[in-house]
């Protein structure tokens, strides 16, 4: 799947999400390694934490569907500048591929593609557990 395809799969979520304190809609569209997509979109809660973003929200998705090995995550959001996932996206999805490609849009259809190893630099993962004193 091109990346230009899964952004407009994230862009048709902006819609859809439930944005009524920031009114900022993100969409994401997740690929997995079988070709199966996912899609998400931000859904807000007034007593903020509760919120859960557009990524992540497609990634429960695909765990729900025990689709578990994620090739690319689309995230796009009305706005002059690229989407990038947040802190908490970034870690979470870590844990499902750390080399999996983040495609980063704009209003205007431009894309930015990155590795997500390259967004979350020296994160904490599976591994890190193995890597215990005992």
């Amino acid at each position: 799947m091109k990346n230009h395809e899964l952004i407009e799969m994230a862009k048709a979520m902006l819609s859809k999400a439930y944005v009524p304190y920031s009114k900022f809609p993100v969409g994401a569209a997740i690929l997995c390694e079988d070709g199966t997509i996912y899609t998400g979109c931000n859904i807000e809660n007034a007593a903020y934490g509760p919120t859960i973003c557009a990524e992540r929200a497609a990634l429960c998705r695909a765990v729900c569907d025990g689709n578990l090995k994620i090739e690319k995550v689309a995230v796009v959001a009305e706005t002059e500048d690229y989407c990038y996932p947040c802190g908490v996206c970034r870690q979470t999805l870590y844990e499902f591929n750390p080399r999996m490609k983040i495609i980063c849009g704009r209003h205007d259809g431009t894309i930015k593609e990155h590795t997500l190893d390259e967004l979350l630099p020296c994160a904490f993962g599976p591994v890190s557990l193995n890597d215990k004193l005992s």
